[in-house]
This record gives structure tokens, sequence and C-alpha cells, in this order.
């Protein structure tokens, strides 16, 4: 597409996306890899949360959670998910729609041990989602787990990644006088190549 230049241009939207992100890092003050993931119950009532995004890689984007949660019960229920960043200071931001399968190899252990120890205790601490009878008992759990796990404890098996692997992609940039830049990326298939079009703002 003659016109897709500048911080369009290229022909892999993984090689985008990191780059988008890596200019986020030196501009954003907070959290540039923050995520709004969007998931349906069973009800198909749409959910819609903040997660922080782990990694791009050349097939998905890769967040971590509790696999008993609420989000990851909607993931694994219906297979698919959407998510957006949006970078205020840069104007852009990134919608990603896909199929989801789950991180749960050497690649989920890797990061897990990545984490301060704290996060690794409070992650088996928590039974995310579920009612919680006051912080006191968190608190008191998290310590009765230090005690248990020690200094190095291993990834629980109800935690680790979800992959979204991206059938859709649309870059989107501020324009003047509201006449914003966007560009869909499309295909029905992981195995397709894109189909590239610029959409009206």
């Amino acid at each position: 597409m003659a016109d897709r230049t500048g911080i369009f241009s290229g022909d892999d939207p993984f090689e985008i996306s990191r780059n988008w992100l890596s200019e986020a890092e030196k501009s954003e003050l907070n959290d540039p890899n923050a995520m709004a993931l969007a998931s349906v119950d069973r009800d198909d009532l749409p959910n819609v949360r903040m997660v922080l995004l782990k990694v791009i890689t050349d097939e998905a984007f890769v967040f971590y959670t509790n696999y008993g949660s609420q989000k990851a019960q909607e993931l694994d229920a219906n297979g698919k998910a959407a998510l957006v960043l949006h970078w205020k200071s840069m104007r852009r931001q990134l919608r990603v729609r896909g199929v989801v399968t789950k991180e749960d190899g050497p690649a989920a252990d890797e990061y897990f041990r990545s984490r301060s120890l704290k996060s690794r205790l409070g992650a088996w601490a928590s039974r995310q989602s579920e009612p919680l009878k006051s912080r006191s008992s968190l608190i008191a759990e998290v310590a009765k787990i230090s005690t248990q796990k020690g200094l190095n404890p291993e990834r629980p098996p109800f935690w680790g990644g979800y992959k979204i692997i991206p059938l859709e992609f649309e870059f989107w940039a501020d324009g003047e006088f509201r006449l914003h830049d966007r560009f869909r990326w499309k295909r029905s298939d992981p195995s397709e190549n894109w189909e590239i079009c610029r959409l009206n703002p």
C-alpha cells in the first residue's frame, strides 16, 4: 500500500507492534505494556480488564495469570480474545483480535523465576477472582506460603501464560481534525497471509 509509510511501514505486524511498544517505553509514564483484555463469559456477556503484556513474539502477544481466574476460565471456554494498547503520550493505539492458547511450558517457568520473590509467593497465595474474607487473611496466607515454599518457589500448576495469536491487527494514530490514520491487517487463519487496508477514521 503506497501510503503506508513512516510509523506504519513494514511487512511484519509483530515487528511494527514491537517498535511501537519500544517507543512507548520511552514516553509513557506508567506501564507502557498495560493492555485492556476482552473476553466473553458463558452467557456471551463481555468482560474487559487491564493486564500487563509481557512479550510480543513473532507469533503472539503473551501475558500471565492465574488459570483459576475468571478471565482464564473465559479464555479456556471460548478460545478467543481481543486486546488494545493505548499510548496517550504518542496518540496511538493498537488493537488485536485472535485465538488463544496456553503458554504453559519452559517460557512460563522462566518468566515466573524472573519475578520478585514476593510476587511469586503472592501467586501461590491468591485464589484469583474468588471471594476474599479480608486483606489480613490474604497476608496471613502469604506468610504461610512463605514458610512452606521458601526462597525459591516453583511455578504453581495453576499459574501460567496465554498467547493471543492475532487474526486481526489495527494500527491507529491520531490525525489533525480527527482525520486519524488507521490500517487493518487481517487473516482468517494463522497460516494465511495478511490482507492490509486503510480504514476511514
